[in-house]
């Protein structure tokens, strides 16, 4: 029973996916002589939590009630009060929780405050599930971070265009509709200069039931080569131009008056210095971060070791051809054994393609 309710809170917590950011998505359920009176969720940042949600809807059936929380509740005041308050006003008497809330202000605290009012709690059901459905505010909140998605598409041979440099389109609408539905679960959507002023990308959510925040977009442009006229310039969302030294005064002051935020990082033997990026948008509050550029900034990040997901989109087709550019650049690694490892979690056919998902090992 208790699983079965985790399941549908981490069920709910889903519903605000995308909306939430800096905030985790989380789910409640409010269950009275094993039947559920009333659900939360964590709607958009700024808006009631979950727990306070379910709360409300049960009125006053929460008496002796058990509170099913996908994340510890928390216990300081934010943009909402606490939310260990309105429990233990409630007179819930039990409380499951998947997971606790890593985040330094609240970290066993709600937990406690709720013992302390006599108040018996549960821990860790389904808390695997619970890590992976916030691991991008996981990491965020325990390293500072965001979590980086690598998002490839790729014919079954691993061509990502031909030789002549076409790329439109490998895969099919569904896996192109599916694309969407990942930009408008993240926080930024990041190509590099190449793709951009080839392919000359929007990066915008083109989903019509979107009512999020756009992502913010991010071009990588070491030498400054990226116009100000291309489309990710048109005011529709936030943009972001993370370049160097190498670039010109004139051009960051066109950026900048093309509306983007420029942010100079320091050189490596990549370009942008990726590390420092990725500090620089964590310090943005930006959680999560969809790497979406051809092989050349593909090979960058994991070459950093910075990739911590990969989806990859595998259209029924061969392309071969010595000359075609495959899913990484740079050098690659010399040996099988310096390769790196993924652990795959999910393999989906997604209209005529395969959808693969993956996480990276970090130890390999």
């Amino acid at each position: 029973m208790d699983e079965t309710n985790i399941r549908r809170a981490l069920e709910l917590a889903e519903r605000g996916r995308g909306l939430t950011s800096p905030n985790p998505i989380v789910g409640a359920v409010v269950v009275v002589d094993h039947a559920v009176v009333s659900e939360g969720w964590h709607a958009a940042l700024g808006e009631a939590h979950a727990e306070s949600m379910a709360l409300a809807a049960a009125g006053d059936r929460t008496r002796g009630a058990t509170l099913y929380c996908s994340l510890e509740p928390c216990d300081h005041f934010g943009r909402t009060p606490p939310c260990t308050q309105a429990i233990i006003e409630s007179g819930v008497s039990r409380v499951v929780i998947a997971m606790g809330d890593p985040n330094p202000v609240v970290d066993g605290r709600g937990v406690r405050h709720l013992r302390d009012a006599g108040i018996d709690v549960i821990e860790g059901v389904l808390e695997a599930e619970a890590a992976r459905a916030n691991e991008a505010y996981v990491k965020h909140i325990t390293t500072g971070l965001p979590f980086v998605t690598l998002k490839m598409a790729a014919t079954l041979d691993g061509r990502i265009a031909g030789a002549d440099g076409s790329s439109t389109w490998i895969t099919g609408e569904d896996s192109r509709a599916e694309v969407q539905r990942m930009r408008a679960a993240v926080d930024a959507i990041l190509v590099g200069s190449g793709t951009a002023v080839a392919d000359d990308p929007r990066l915008t959510v083109r989903d019509p039931s979107y009512r999020g925040r756009p992502p913010v977009r991010i071009v990588v442009d070491a030498s400054g080569r990226v116009p100000d006229s291309l489309r990710v310039f048109d005011g529709r969302a936030p943009v972001m131009v993370a370049t160097t030294d190498s670039s010109s005064q004139q051009v960051r002051d066109a950026w900048r008056a093309a509306g983007a935020e420029v942010i100079v990082c320091g050189k490596d033997d990549r370009g942008v210095s990726l590390d420092e990026l990725l500090a620089a948008l964590g310090k943005r509050e930006i959680q999560s971060l969809l790497v979406e550029g051809g092989s050349q900034i593909a090979g960058s990040f994991i070459g950093a070791a910075l990739v911590d997901k990969v989806v990859l989109f595998m259209a029924p087709k061969l392309l071969g051809g010595a000359e075609a550019p495959s899913i990484l650049a740079e050098t690659g690694f010399a040996s099988l054994s310096q390769a790196v490892s993924l652990d795959i979690s999910d393999v989906a056919r997604v209209g005529e393609d395969i959808r693969v998902e993956a996480y990276v090992h970090r130890d390999s």
